[in-house]
């Protein structure tokens, strides 16, 4: 889990950590403590004047939602305070009562449990994207990825960046896009596992993996524009990647954490992911 403020920064991040294939484990009562913890020292920090909004979103969203968030404080004077990470470790802390307010999710289904398990507010589902796919490799890499999915079984790429399928929708959809192509098994040796989409896009951008599959609005970021190059993936390939915001029912501040997700219906809002290669529904924006 990364917490960023507000403030935009690089998609994949820095440090050239080496990357895990073997499992992490973390319990989700402590996964909830620390979210906890890191937002009551932020708001905290705030002062004794406005109030922070918290909102937990999904990794891929990061090259926009700052900008979405600035809007945000300037029309309400409020603070907003965004943590990404993968949908799925979110989706545990807020169960164990993680702090949020709002949950932007990569995969859709999470917040349908939490709707249906009484845990969010009723009436503020809303799908505001449908993400896509693409192989991406640096520029520098020797790699030749033309030919997409089929170019990871070369002999070149000797590691593969995904997120981890178990918790992250774009891991589970690159997983679901090799084995369409009768990939999978073969390249399954070469996978390295990010914590999410994010951290994948770190190992294949500090050449930690020949190449990745990640979110095409990560690889339309500055830093991975400039860097390197991709080949989107059919989306026929793989289930819909569908996206969906919602606010949490302990949220303190319900009122504000539903303007928050209002706004993202909103034309602005809308053109941003537009921007960054995201689906977007077909009333958004009316």
């Amino acid at each position: 889990m990364q917490d960023v403020g507000h403030r935009p920064g690089t998609a994949g991040g820095g440090g050239g950590r080496r990357p895990e294939t073997g499992r992490r484990t973390v319990t989700r009562g402590l996964a909830a403590a620390l979210a906890a913890a890191a937002i009551l020292l932020t708001n905290g920090a705030a002062g004794a004047g406005a109030q922070t909004l918290t909102v937990a979103a999904a990794s891929d969203i990061q090259p926009v939602l700052p900008a979405i968030a600035a809007r945000f404080e300037r029309e309400t004077g409020q603070k907003v305070t965004l943590t990404f990470g993968s949908s799925g470790n979110f989706f545990a802390q807020i169960q164990n009562g993680a702090p949020f307010d709002v949950f932007m999710s990569a995969d859709i289904d999470y917040p349908k449990q939490l709707e249906r398990a009484g845990l969010t507010e009723p009436g503020t589902l809303y799908q505001y994207a449908v993400g896509r796919i693409v192989v991406w490799t640096r520029n520098d890499s020797g790699v030749d990825i033309r030919s997409g999915l089929a170019s990871l079984a070369g002999p070149k790429v000797k590691r593969i960046a995904i997120a981890n399928p178990e918790h992250a929708p774009y891991g589970r959809a690159a997983v679901a896009a090799l084995r369409h192509e009768s990939l999978y098994d073969r390249v399954r040796p070469k996978l390295v596992l990010g914590e999410n989409i994010s951290q994948a896009v770190q190992f294949a951008q500090t050449g930690n993996a020949e190449a990745g599959v990640i979110a095409l609005s990560l690889a339309l970021s500055a830093a991975l524009k400039a860097s390197g190059t991709y080949v989107l993936i059919p989306e026929s390939l793989h289930p819909p990647i569908e996206q969906a915001a919602i606010v949490v029912a302990s949220s303190k501040q319900k009122p504000l954490a539903r303007r928050f997700v209002e706004l993202l219906k909103q034309p602005e809002s809308v053109r941003l992911l537009s921007e960054y290669g995201f689906g977007v529904p077909s009333t958004a924006g009316r």
